[in-house]
């Protein structure tokens, strides 16, 4: 997905092999490390294939600007907080226009999409500006945002509760006011950078039973850092 959709940038890393200003004397196959002057640059680590092996379901965020003009974006990064208070969060790019509509109205609709939306989800990761004239939506009383009727298995209405910025990314924690499910519509999912779809997974035939691990006999507890193998 690209343009306005979100993604998580790793922040982590491991140090790099070799290090810089070593030097080699003496007889040959000695290495003198006593004239390192300092350790190599730690890499940061690249989160994408990581989370692209964590499959899950595509949403579209959709608020209002201050003209009243519909704004949205497709996004995968987001989660459940807590049920009391129902709250979530979503994860948008801090440079995202949509975001600052959003904020500014405190407001927005998150739409789940179902299995057959999926061009729908590639138009709003585009960015395309005539996104919104493109899609059948409808904006109810009382609604965060713009509902994608045409598109949308659930969406959930919610009003921001607060935020927190990190990296390239916003974290935006919402209490949800009021839910909408057709029952009758399946979900799309995301993951390894493509699509699926729930019905093709849940008709999937399940894995074929195999035994049970034997269990092993009680023995010492392992010491910190100790590998236990399991056969």
């Amino acid at each position: 997905m690209t343009a306005e959709t979100t993604g998580t940038a790793g922040i982590s890393g491991a140090p790099a092999t070799g290090s810089p200003g070593a030097t080699t004397t003496g007889t040959a196959g000695t290495t003198d490390m006593t004239e390192t002057t300092g350790a190599a640059p730690v890499q940061p680590a690249d989160l994408r294939p990581f989370m692209a092996a964590f499959p899950s379901g595509v949403s579209v965020v959709t608020t209002l600007d201050a003209g009243d003009s519909p704004r949205g974006l497709t996004c995968s990064s987001l989660t459940s907080v807590a049920l009391v208070p129902p709250t979530l969060m979503v994860c948008i790019r801090t440079a995202s226009p949509t975001l600052d509509a959003l904020l500014a109205q405190g407001q927005f609709a998150l739409n789940l999409l179902h299995e057959r939306a999926r061009p729908t989800s590639d138009l709003f990761a585009s960015g395309a500006p005539d996104r919104f004239e493109r899609t059948e939506w409808r904006l109810p009383l009382g609604a965060g945002g713009p509902h994608l009727t045409a598109d949308a298995h659930a969406v959930a209405d919610c009003a921001v509760v607060t935020t927190a910025v990190f990296g390239d990314h916003t974290a935006v924690f919402a209490e949800v006011s009021r839910v909408t499910v057709r029952e009758t519509a399946q979900p799309l999912l995301y993951g390894r950078r493509r699509y699926a779809r729930w019905s093709d997974a849940a008709a999937a035939a399940p894995p074929a039973a195999t035994a049970p691990f034997a269990q092993p006999a009680p023995g010492p507890i392992p010491s910190e850092g100790a590998a236990r193998v399991r056969r």
